[in-house]
């Protein structure tokens, strides 16, 4: 990180301070106007390790059993920031019991005594609009019991709160941050009595940041399915609470909703997961249907294209394809070299994945996450498609897509897809074709890497001369999901997978290559360790102008057009 953002950083901390510091003398109000619906859902099995002392909060599991939340020593910002955003509060009041209702009420209590005043880590404006929208969701079991002091410094701490959101808003980042922070000020200002003046303005700004930060085809610039999941949430509930109040919900807010609304069900796999991509991972259970049902857009046709992904589905399998370049400037931080990459799923059941965002899990995993290597796509060499600069942060070169074409026709839906990723590096285009059929039982797909201007050729033929006519080396990868259990067969040409609802699918190709079974690693944040896997592997040297291979995944023949799958397998285990 260079020195002048660190000097931005630092400055924008010591605004903060100072901003939380001056919002002391804000008028403190005597109750709620209404009390907003608790519209945030946690975790049930969270909650439990709550209860028990088992703290996980972004990848770091710290047992304290006795101890409160605010004295545990923080591994790292991220759990800092997980903490002081007070998401957990959901998942506490989801397992419901009258002991965690009281550790929510004692954690919360014991924040305002000690950060109340403006002091820690939690005071910057999207935390902060985060915390507050959880604590009036949460208001009735957050003073359910407590004396008239405590009640009074919960309304002060919120005042607080709400009067430095209204100073420094404008200093969240574009996007999700300033999104939270607005949707906070929205439900401080439609809650609290005496702060009815924060609404218009709040409104007005959170209709503006929708027009910054959502574009017309309701895509964000991180290319971020989860984040963009994030936003439509947020935009709901305040769209809800302003109808609710009898207030107007501003025109931009609307259409940013049924803009968004759509592109989220482009993204949504059939087992109603989001496609993990660009740090995005799945989503909490039901939440992106429920996010959906909120929006009150009527379900309609997917489009096929949304936000830079393609979809293709027949019947009850969704193929979901990253068929646009990763996201460049400050959006770049959570970018993966995943173009061309894909997700399959089969009904309830993931089958092709990519390994996820690993973030939660340290920086080694986290820089791994985002090669080329963990999402199912070809990779040269081994070097990413996309390649980051050496803070790690920046991309100094992003594949662009040179050609794209998809069709839908009678017999399946076809993509084709190219992008020069290592024309440069080695003058070779790199495309897939991909077909799935209308009954969604085989996904077809043709990987080509093809020198096709007289310069690429040249600069292949360099490369040739170079690695003594071996050729540039490459590896088709086919992440599977952990609950898929795979065997070679055939004498090491086919793969076959069984998922759990009981179907079984076969893989094969065509082409020189050699396959393998090799392991890997599924990044499943709510973990403390990466999941192990396994991963279909296809290897050849690329000797000519144009290499092909070509592979089907296939439902065996006697796997039943329909199967009744009711297994559910979310563990409440963090391990």
């Amino acid at each position: 990180m260079g020195g002048r953002q660190q000097t931005r950083e630092r400055f924008g901390r010591l605004a903060d301070r100072l901003a939380a510091f001056a919002a002391g003398h804000a008028r403190v109000p005597k109750g709620f106007v209404s009390q907003q619906e608790p519209r945030s859902v946690g975790v049930y099995g969270r909650g439990k390790q709550l209860l028990t002392g088992n703290i996980l909060f972004a990848g770091h599991l710290v047992q304290a059993p006795d101890r409160v939340l605010w004295d545990v020593p923080a591994p790292d910002p991220a759990f800092l920031a997980e903490a002081h955003g007070f998401a957990w509060l959901d998942d506490l009041v989801a397992f419901g019991t009258p002991a965690a209702r009281v550790r929510a009420r004692e954690w919360t209590h014991d924040w305002i005594a000690r950060h109340g005043s403006g002091s820690g880590p939690g005071w910057t404006p999207d935390l902060t609009g985060r915390r507050i929208v959880r604590w009036v969701h949460h208001a009735t079991t957050l003073l359910s019991g407590c004396d008239r002091a405590t009640t009074d410094a919960f309304y002060r701490s919120l005042a607080r709160q709400s009067a430095y959101l209204s100073r420094r808003w404008k200093a969240a980042a574009p996007g999700l941050p300033q999104i939270e922070a607005l949707t906070g000020l929205v439900y401080a200002g439609l809650s609290l009595m005496g702060l009815e003046r924060l609404v218009a303005p709040s409104a007005t700004g959170l209709a503006s940041a929708c027009r910054a930060s959502i574009d017309l085809d309701g895509g964000i610039l991180s290319r971020n399915p989860e984040e963009l999941l994030e936003i439509l949430t947020l935009l709901t509930w305040a769209a809800s609470a302003m109808t609710e109040a009898a207030r107007p919900v501003p025109a931009e807010i609307s259409a940013a909703i049924r803009r968004v609304t759509p592109a989220l069900r482009t993204l949504r796999h059939a087992d109603g997961g989001l496609a993990r991509f660009h740090g995005g991972e799945r989503g909490a259970e039901g939440r992106l249907d429920q996010a959906l049902a909120a929006s009150g857009i009527r379900p309609g046709p997917a489009p096929s294209i949304a936000m830079g992904y393609c979809r293709l589905t027949g019947r009850r399998t969704t193929v979901i394809v990253d068929a646009a370049p990763p996201p460049g400037g400050s959006a770049a931080r959570g970018a993966h070299a995943s173009t061309t990459g894909f997700e399959l799923t089969s009904g309830r059941r993931p089958l092709i994945v990519n390994c996820g965002p690993g973030a939660g899990f340290g920086a080694a995993w986290a820089n791994a996450a985002r090669a080329t290597l963990s999402h199912s796509a070809l990779c040269i060499d081994g070097s990413s498609s996309s390649r980051f600069g050496p803070d790690g942060m920046t991309l100094e070169h992003r594949a662009a897509i040179t050609t794209s074409r998809m069709t839908l026709g009678s017999e399946g839906a076809d993509l084709y897809l190219a992008h020069d990723g290592w024309l440069a590096s080695h003058g070779l285009t790199v495309s897939r074709s991909l077909t799935l059929a209308q009954d969604g039982r085989r996904l077809s797909g043709v990987d080509t890497l093809t020198a096709m201007t007289v310069e690429a050729q040249r600069r292949f033929q360099d490369l040739m001369t170079a690695t003594a006519m071996s050729g540039a080396g490459f590896s088709i990868r086919f992440h599977l999901h952990p609950d898929v259990h795979a065997t070679l067969d055939m004498s090491d040409t086919a793969v076959s997978m069984a998922l759990r609802s009981g179907e079984i699918w076969i893989f094969r190709f065509s082409g020189r290559a050699s396959l393998s079974l090799e392991p890997t690693a599924y990044l499943e944040p709510g973990r403390v360790h990466p999941r192990p896997a396994a991963q279909i592997v296809l290897r050849s040297e690329a000797r000519g102008f144009e290499t092909r291979i070509g592979w089907t995944l296939a439902k065996a023949k006697d796997t039943p057009l329909a199967i009744r799958d009711l297994e559910r397998t979310d563990p409440d285990d963090p391990d």
